[in-house]
């Protein structure tokens, strides 16, 4: 049976991707005339969830000292997660909620520059979520085991779909609830000291 506290942990960790799978659902597929209203105020309320996103990857952390090539992991760990929060933020900002504000006010030919950039800033922090993913998942491979192993490679296959696919119905949705998958496996695989 699974302890109080174990699933508490869980529910932290799978909270912020099934969010935004739910918010991928109704995620505007295009960005028109139309729907930039909808896909600004879409934009604005998920600002603070996407860095939460790495609350599965920072939960089984705790627990226990930092030493030698634990912590080097963790600083690893922790560097990536940042890196993920603050990049993809900039893309949720920029191609977001400034794409959003500018089709929505009729200004031509901006919103095309500002997904480049938002792309860009995207992939950076995709980039420093694969490394968070990977380090955390060997260091708690090193306190646990091969049993984080299903759960690392859960991960990996979501932070692969996740480069391309933000929260877009319906690949999105999916890589979200495999993130949600992936954090439940790791932190049940790792129960904190």
């Amino acid at each position: 049976m699974t302890s109080l506290p174990a699933l508490r942990a869980t529910a932290l960790a799978t909270l912020a991707p099934l969010l935004l799978a739910a918010a991928g659902i109704m995620h505007p597929a295009h960005l028109t005339a139309a729907t930039a209203g909808h896909w600004t105020a879409l934009h604005i309320a998920l600002l603070p969830v996407f860095p939460f996103l790495v609350l599965g990857l920072v939960l089984p952390l705790r627990g226990a000292p930092f030493r030698g090539v634990d912590g080097v992991l963790a600083l690893f760990a922790w560097a990536g997660s940042l890196c993920y929060s603050a990049y993809y933020a900039g893309l949720d900002a920029v191609a977001g909620i400034s794409a959003g504000v500018v089709v929505d006010h009729g200004v031509h030919g901006a919103a095309g520059r500002l997904f480049a950039t938002g792309d860009e800033l995207g992939r950076a922090g995709v980039s420093g979520l694969v490394v968070a993913v990977l380090a955390t998942s060997a260091l708690l491979w090193r306190r646990h085991g091969a049993r984080v192993l299903p759960g690392a490679v859960v991960l990996l296959a979501a932070c692969w779909s996740f480069w391309d696919s933000h929260i877009f119905w319906p690949r999105g949705v999916l890589t979200m609830l495999g993130f949600a998958l992936g954090f439940a496996l790791l932190t049940v695989a790792s129960p904190a000291s």
